[in-house]
């Protein structure tokens, strides 16, 4: 262990973004991760249940404001307005933060590199924005950044997107700058609450996939971290956790709208219009935080979607070279935008329901009165979303397995005043093992694009003197964490919160709290956070 000096924090909570037992048991038995494994041994720990839907952009703001996304208001790593769309920041979370909650109180935090916490609340003590930040990021106080970066050296919110030698070693490189970073800033302020997050433990999967070796490289960087931060900053209560799970997709990848198109939901259209996909955005500039998030095309994405309309398309011209053994190269030298121009897309304000986004997880219906130009009336809005159900139920893989778990109408999931930013039906995987997709193809299954991607289960763990060292966290929650580091501080937790403390520490008083402000600038992220998006596969 290191004996560098470092500041105390009272309560801590370290983020591992996708763990779960199915990665970290091959890691235990080869004795890669010793200190990960000893507090998994030592005290108490069990899987933690995630929310529906287990991704990180809705995730880690149910797991900081212990609400579900009908209270937060964050569903996707998108926003919509009407039929346009931006990425979401922090100014799109309708509820208070752990943070903003102490600070209600007088209590400091310091927080580093958790998703969604872009732009930074103004509280005591500091914060560094995570993932959908912009590279260089403004933080919370002015000027801390570029202190950090006096102190320990280079700092960047991400790591060069993968494929190499090199840029997996700024993916280890990064976990380094995430410990550096935090305890230099507890060792400054002191706080009474830390929270610092590792993102490439789920990174490495959606850029590499499962290369075992790469995958413990990452986790021993982490275990490594995790013992340096708990010598230096000796908390009374740390707790561990993850977002959610991730493992391999058995199943098939099942294109959701390209079913609702054979049903009559769908209509479509050429030239590049409807939602963002990958192709789009994938050359955008990436770092530079620009307050953008639309793109002209260029010209001869423009001459490519005429040619489309005419029946010219990439897809097309990809299987003339794919004969002569031409379309690998094509892919990737080809302009990204020439690919999206010719595809066909989902026209959504023709369509009677559509998947905007896979993320979603569920069935947008085009309403009228809400949806811009909405096609389905009040009075049909019901019997669709039970046509819609009925219909997605009896799905089957091409093995006869269902695909779907559960669909269902969405306030059987969330509850609040904003469900109505949510899907209208929730399509739930079969075990979390067929990758959804949004794109429209000829056929309606595929191998999955992502074989690696989120599980519903990641992990809690608990270590510190001021733990109940017996606590049963069988049916721990996601939701269940805010309340528990609240209640660890003593503080009253707020009664809009839907989980509760977990036994390892005694529960704290709830209290109502001032309804929270949401931001204005939701929708306005930068290109660099898109081209993020893109990368990691959440943009298709």
């Amino acid at each position: 262990m290191s004996s560098d000096p470092g500041g105390d924090v009272d309560v801590l909570l370290i983020g591992i973004d996708a763990c779960c037992l199915p990665i970290l048991e091959p890691l235990f038995e080869e004795d890669r991760v010793p200190t990960l494994q000893s507090i998994w041994e030592a005290g108490p720990s069990d899987e933690l249940e995630s929310q529906i839907p287990p991704w990180t952009a809705s995730a880690w703001p149910s797991l900081y404001t212990g609400t579900n996304p009908g209270k937060h208001g964050v569903f996707d790593f998108l926003r919509y307005d009407g039929y346009d769309w931006g990425v979401v920041n922090a100014d799109a979370v309708g509820e208070h933060s752990i943070w903003e909650l102490l600070d209600h109180h007088g209590l400091e935090s310091v927080v580093v590199n958790v998703p969604m916490t872009y732009p930074p609340d103004e509280i005591n003590g500091a914060v560094v924005p995570g993932f959908t930040a912009p590279e260089n990021p403004p933080c919370q106080p002015e000027g801390i950044l570029d202190e950090i970066r006096e102190e320990i050296g280079e700092y960047k919110v991400y790591p060069t997107p993968g494929g190499d030698a090199d840029a997996f070693e700024e993916y280890v490189d990064s976990v380094g700058m995430r410990s550096d970073a935090f305890r230099y800033l507890a060792d400054r302020f002191e706080p009474d609450f830390g929270f610092v997050q590792f993102q490439v433990t789920d990174t490495v999967f959606h850029q590499y996939g499962y290369e075992e070796e790469l995958v413990a490289e990452i986790y021993e960087a982490v275990d490594r971290e995790v013992d340096r931060i708990l010598e230096e900053t000796d908390p009374n209560v740390a707790l561990l956790v993850s977002d959610h799970g991730l493992g391999k997709y058995e199943g098939e990848e099942f294109r959701l709208n390209t079913f609702l198109r054979e049903h009559g939901y769908v209509e479509t259209t050429r030239g590049g219009a409807g939602m963002p996909s990958w192709q789009t955005i994938r050359e955008q500039s990436l770092r530079k935080g620009e307050e953008k998030t639309e793109r002209e095309p260029t010209m001869l994405e423009r001459g490519v979607a005429t040619a489309a309309q005419f029946g010219i398309t990439t897809r097309r011209v990809g299987r003339v070279l794919e004969s002569v053994g031409l379309d690998e190269v094509a892919k990737r030298y080809a302009p990204a935008g020439i690919v999206k121009a010719s595809d066909e897309q989902v026209d959504f304000a023709a369509s009677r329901a559509y998947m905007r986004s896979r993320v979603e997880t569920g069935v947008r219906i085009n309403l009228e009165g809400r949806d811009p130009e909405g096609k389905v009336s009040k009075e049909e809005y019901e019997t669709v979303r039970e046509e819609l159900i009925e219909l997605l139920e009896g799905v089957e893989a091409p093995d006869g397995e269902p695909v779907f778990e559960d669909v269902a109408r969405v306030e059987e999931y969330f509850e609040g005043p904003k469900v109505d930013r949510a899907v209208d039906v929730m399509t739930i995987p079969n075990d979390w093992n067929y990758f959804l997709s949004a794109q429209l193809r000829d056929e309606l299954f595929a191998p999955p694009a992502e074989p690696w991607n989120h599980k519903l289960y990641g992990i809690v763990t608990a270590t510190g003197p001021g733990i109940e060292e017996d606590a049963d966290l069988s049916g721990a929650h996601l939701l269940d964490v805010a309340p528990t580091i609240l209640s660890a501080l003593g503080v009253p937790r707020s009664d809009r919160m839907d989980g509760a403390p977990l036994e390892v520490v005694p529960p704290s008083e709830e209290m109502t709290y001032p309804e929270h402000e949401e931001g204005a600038s939701a929708a306005a992220a930068g290109e660099d956070v898109e081209d993020r998006l893109a990368d990691l596969g959440y943009l298709e």
